[in-house]
């Protein structure tokens, strides 16, 4: 029996382990829309991450990727949040509001 929970104990440990890193590296940001514009997203984006979209002007907005990877609908004074879920550099815009744009920067 003892030589049964120290086997279990590494795989355990380490699954532990695995865990609290990858919930200490996951951080939250925030894009605020005022004055008809995104503020600059975060430099360091990470899979994991969580976008707060904030909209702080009168008219309804949205964050909508150009490759449909999300389309958060934004009323005046509302937020919306996402995790960020994969790689990669995405463009994103209103709908309402189509010169409105950004992007954002995604690392593994």
């Amino acid at each position: 029996m003892g030589s049964l929970i120290k086997a279990l104990r590494l795989p355990l440990l380490l699954a532990l382990l695995w865990a609290s890193v990858g919930a200490a590296s996951a951080a939250e940001y925030q894009v605020t829309i005022a004055g008809m514009k995104f503020s600059a997203p975060p430099a360091q984006l990470h899979v994991g991450d969580v976008i707060v979209w904030r909209n702080d002007d009168i008219f309804r907005h949205t964050a909508t990727a150009r490759d449909k990877s999300f389309d958060i609908d934004l009323p005046p004074k509302a937020e919306g949040r996402m995790t960020i879920d994969r790689t990669g550099a995405v463009d994103f815009y209103c709908r309402f509001h189509p010169a409105m744009t950004g992007k954002l920067d995604v690392r593994p």
